[in-house]
């Protein structure tokens, strides 16, 4: 039970430790939307990565009802629109952003979340880890985007559960994604 003298403590740790799962999916996309820019590369589908490499999109059949609480692809599809504007605005993630595909990182990202909540999606992009591995980021780096993810979130009115359901799945990929 949450008292409510703890209540805000709570809330705000459980939506950062939310929210850093978020932060690294949109650097990771942000990541390899730029390194594709530079190298005309495709992305490997996730089925052909290396063994023993985490699965960036794993499909969690226990949230399919979390899929519709983000207003299943449309909603998805919005969310990804507002988060990238709030990205752009944010002076900290502004230089991971401001110079991919938007389109294409808007698109992945959404791909992975409805995969994730077994909205029928495929993922097809690369791993965390190869996305991320060029790119100097760091905890607070991992914090900011997070932080933007949840603002997004919230003015979508996407509820709190679902956003924790979302955020306790993508939160272990952070080993991934900060790389200093």
């Amino acid at each position: 039970m949450i008292f409510p003298e703890n209540a805000m403590t709570n809330s705000n740790f459980s939506r950062r430790l939310t929210l850093g799962i978020a932060l690294s999916l949109a650097i990771s996309f942000g990541a390899q939307a730029q390194q594709s820019a530079d190298a005309v590369s495709v992305a490997s589908p996730a089925a052909e990565r290396a063994p023993g490499v985490p699965d960036p999109a794993p499909v969690h059949p226990e949230l399919a009802g979390v899929f519709q609480q983000f207003g299943g692809m449309p909603g998805m599809t919005a969310l990804m629109d507002d988060f990238m504007v709030i990205l752009l605005e944010d002076p900290r993630m502004r230089p991971f952003f401001e110079k991919v595909d938007h389109d294409r990182v808007k698109r992945q990202l959404a791909e992975q979340f409805c995969a994730i909540l077994n909205g029928g999606c495929a993922y097809s992009g690369r791993d965390m880890k190869e996305t991320h591995a060029a790119f100097a980021i760091d905890k607070a780096d991992f914090n900011a985007l997070v932080e933007d993810l949840q603002i997004a979130m919230d003015r979508r009115d996407i509820p709190f559960r679902a956003q924790n359901k979302l955020l306790s799945v993508l939160a272990p990929m952070h080993r991934e994604v900060i790389t200093r």
